[in-house]
């Protein structure tokens, strides 16, 4: 498969790794920091993988499609995590995740 055809999973990939970098840079200042311990643990795990997954496939490796599978799974986690905190950055995150997840699905089958 070539690079062009992964395009739309690196750039979720990407995005959603932005984004859990923020969560994960605001989580740090939330005054409650032992409740987001959890989100802030996943949002580190999830920006890892995302962008592994994401220069995976720029380089079409060969286990390109278990990534992308433990990937979508990691996104789920953490989506789900920070669907359970109120604060803004943390939905944003979610959503990302989510989308990540779903198009790391898809490459996977």
């Amino acid at each position: 498969m070539s690079h062009e055809q992964y395009q739309h999973c690196i750039d979720e990939c990407i995005k959603c790794m932005l984004a859990c970098n923020h969560c994960y840079d605001a989580c740090l200042n939330e005054e409650n920091l032992a409740m987001m311990k959890e989100c802030i643990r996943l949002d580190r795990e999830c920006a890892d993988i995302c962008a592994f997954t994401a220069q995976a496939m720029s380089h079409n490796r060969s286990y390109t499609k278990e990534l992308c599978r433990i990937c979508a799974d990691v996104c789920e986690a953490c989506g789900n995590e920070c669907k359970k905190h109120g604060h803004e950055h943390c939905q944003r995150c979610a959503e990302a995740c989510f989308s990540c997840a779903k198009a790391c699905r898809a490459m996977a089958s």
